[in-house]
């Protein structure tokens, strides 16, 4: 720091040493920052106490120092204790500044060079410039290292327990649960189930947030769902009342399922397809986009939503939504006559007598129940197997052979059970008093997926001129086979 910029410094803080503050609170869960607010208000008035001018506070809100995890405003404090912008660090604890040893040591790097002071309200004066302080320093950050590790020795053989036990964590309430997270709340419960079952009758996860949001149904803290959000709360292994400990499922939990475990794989089947489109951009807009088929093309190709025009004599151009085909521009239909055409001999299907036919399954039915025995036996030979390894009856080769089989099993009977549930796109349609309105309360998502289960639609080049009847659209021009 040059002599000018100390003199300029001196003049501004009367003469006296500059303090920075440092606040750090591991976990605020409120996110009120209340934590942050009293730590600072002890150390102003530390630094009254000691007739320092604080110059500047720095504080993290919510992490952990001993997590690893890069902490803004403590890196940008050492940066300025570099520059020579304080004399004096204060802080609540030294646990608040530091809880790993290579932490401390880089702080005394910056601090000792540069005499920089640190003060603490619990812990006292640290000099930093002396042996002994370093060494002080150092066993307190060794002391404060050791009492975390402990702590999260005990959180580790506490989760353990209650996971064993099928006991709620604690945490955030979780959708579906009151705060204890055992106690169901009946409405919640519904909802789940609506939007699993929406799901896996083809509805987008955006239109299930969007209907949710419309009737304002908020989340455990109070938010407006989002696809990603619904897409998270779906695939809780809690809802099929599993314990998820230590990244992996860990047993049946006490708390009551939302789902049977054979719906909530199906629909984490759907939403981990790989297939499936889960980003914006990809959301459809139009009923047919993707899903009619080009009459020209031999192979099918899709159709895709467009902007066509035609030219009238002695009239300007006219712009309209059109299906085009995706691969050449050789077919294309205006993009309303169509959707009307196919949505009304969708309802008039659903309409007969004969509709409830339907509703019948195209694949043979999963043996759930011998799936879910399948999974308890292979859970089962796994712990006996882990049990045996622990108490050294079972060396580790060992113990890799023979558990390699139950995973096999464990596996298999779980992507048995992701098949198991389908859910019926038309269902709610087949017997409705009004059809129509049904339909346009299905949404745009389940539109398409009534259509994509019941039938294949092909656009087929339409004769020209005036047609029998007295219109322009010629229905021979729309292939609609029932699958």
């Amino acid at each position: 720091m040059s002599p000018n910029l100390r003199a300029a410094i001196d003049t501004a803080t009367g003469g006296r040493q500059r303090a920075a503050i440092y606040c750090r609170m591991s976990s605020d869960r409120e996110g009120a920052g209340l934590g942050i607010a009293r730590q600072r208000e002890d150390c102003e008035q530390l630094a009254t106490a000691l007739g320092l001018t604080v110059v500047d506070v720095y504080q993290d809100n919510d992490l952990s120092a001993y997590s690893g995890k890069p902490r803004p405003d403590y890196r940008r404090m050492l940066e300025d204790l570099r520059d020579g912008r304080a004399d004096v660090v204060l802080a609540w604890h030294t646990d608040r500044l530091h809880r790993s040893p290579s932490e401390l040591e880089e702080y005394i790097d910056v601090c000792e060079p540069l005499r920089i002071e640190t003060r603490t309200v619990k812990a006292g004066h640290l000099d930093l410039t002396t042996a002994t302080g370093r060494m002080i320093a150092r066993q307190l950050g060794v002391q404060a290292r050791y009492e975390v590790e402990r702590m999260v020795e005990r959180q580790r053989r506490k989760r353990d327990e209650m996971a064993a036990n099928g006991l709620h964590f604690g945490g955030r309430r979780p959708f579906g649960w009151e705060s204890d997270g055992m106690t169901p709340i009946g409405f919640e419960f519904d909802c789940i189930r609506e939007a699993a079952q929406s799901v896996l009758a083809g509805a987008s996860l955006r239109s299930i947030a969007a209907a949710w949001t419309t009737r304002e149904i908020a989340t455990s803290t109070g938010g407006q769902w989002t696809g990603m959000e619904i897409r998270r709360m779906l695939l809780r292994p809690r809802n099929a009342g599993i314990i998820r400990h230590r990244g992996k499922e860990a047993g049946a939990a006490k708390w009551p399922a939302v789902l049977d475990e054979a719906t909530w794989r199906s629909v984490c089947a759907v939403l981990t397809d790989p297939s499936r489109r889960i980003t914006p951009g990809n959301e459809r807009k139009y009923l047919g986009s993707g899903l009619y088929l080009c009459g020209r093309c031999a192979d099918g190709t899709p159709m895709q939503a467009a902007t066509s025009n035609s030219r009238n004599p002695g009239a300007d151009t006219r712009y309209w939504g059109a299906y085009t085909c995706r691969k050449k521009k050789h077919l294309s239909r205006k993009r309303d006559l169509v959707d009307d055409a196919v949505q009304l001999a969708v309802l008039d299907r659903l309409a007969e007598p004969d509709a409830v036919d339907l509703l019948a399954q195209r694949e043979d039915p999963v043996d759930v129940r011998g799936a879910q025995k399948d999974m308890r036996e292979a859970r089962a030979t796994l712990d006996e197997l882990a049990s045996a390894l622990g108490s050294g009856a079972l060396d580790m080769r060992s113990y890799q052979v023979a558990s390699e089989s139950a995973r096999a099993r464990l596996a298999g009977a779980e992507h048995l059970l992701s098949r198991a549930v389908t859910a019926n796109p038309a269902a709610a349609l087949i017997g409705a008093d009004d059809p129509d309105t049904v339909w346009n309360d299905l949404g745009l998502s389940r539109q398409r997926a009534v259509i994509a289960y019941l039938v294949t639609v092909t656009i087929l080049p339409a004769r020209t001129g005036r047609q029998p009847g007295g219109g322009y659209w010629d229905p021979e021009a729309l292939r609609i086979e029932w699958k």
